[in-house]
């Protein structure tokens, strides 16, 4: 694979037992992304974005199929070397914003740093914070945050790794529509700022077509693999 290659899917099934037999929710989905491109992966719910998004990034293993992630296969590897593998090159903004209740906003963006063992990063995190309009918010805590500003923490802490690929996962979903759009321009923004591999799960076509390339899921597998017009 190409050093230029960001992340690699192969053949990606996703099976799960339940009572009632196996129920396949991702079916032999490949895509190659290139580093520094930006797709949205769509389709109705149900049929298998997220599952294929926590696959891409290592948060759940395969059925069958193989995930490169910034040349490095992860499919094979244990939960902690996964672990390492997304804390060297991963961002994640996720819906329900994740952030830590007991922890402000500017210890919720240092948290993966601290994961990496570094120390003398506040600078930086309190930079990225006045980036997303929140420096004078550093020391409040989520509590005290509006659906936006959490929402536009979790983007901070997302970049504070300077990650190679940022995955997304309905980043607006929970947004009413001013905040919505101005979470789309920071996340596009911050995007070609840093050169980061964007992937985008949505259920907004509007924000799909802000991407190079829509991914369409039906069902678990591929329906169409569109590049879209500059």
């Amino acid at each position: 694979m190409s050093e230029q290659t960001m992340l690699k899917v192969e053949r990606l099934t996703k099976t799960y037992r339940t009572a009632g037999g196996p129920l396949t929710v991702l079916h032999e989905v490949s895509f190659v992304l290139p580093a520094g491109s930006s797709v949205a992966v769509v389709g109705p719910s149900g049929s298998g974005k997220t599952t294929l998004l926590g696959l891409c990034a290592g948060l759940d293993r395969p059925s069958s199929g193989s995930v490169t992630l910034a040349n490095e296969p992860i499919g094979a590897l244990d939960e902690d070397a996964r672990a390492l593998v997304r804390n060297r090159h991963v961002g994640f903004v996720f819906q329900n914003f994740q952030l830590i209740p007991t922890l402000t906003a500017l210890e919720n963006v240092l948290v993966p740093v601290e994961l990496r063992g570094e120390a003398g990063r506040e600078a930086e995190a309190r930079e990225l914070l006045a980036r997303v309009g929140l420096g004078e918010r550093c020391d409040h805590y989520p509590v005290q945050l509006s659906g936006g500003e959490q929402q536009r923490t979790a983007l901070a802490r997302a970049f504070i790794n300077r990650p190679k690929i940022l995955f997304c996962d309905e980043p607006t979903g929970n947004l009413d529509g001013d905040t919505a759009a101005a979470m789309v321009e920071l996340i596009f923004g911050l995007n070609r700022e840093r050169g980061t591999t964007l992937v985008l799960v949505t259920h907004d076509l509007e924000l799909a077509r802000r991407c190079q390339r829509i991914i369409r899921l039906k069902t678990g597998a591929v329906v169409s693999d569109q590049t879209v017009a500059a």
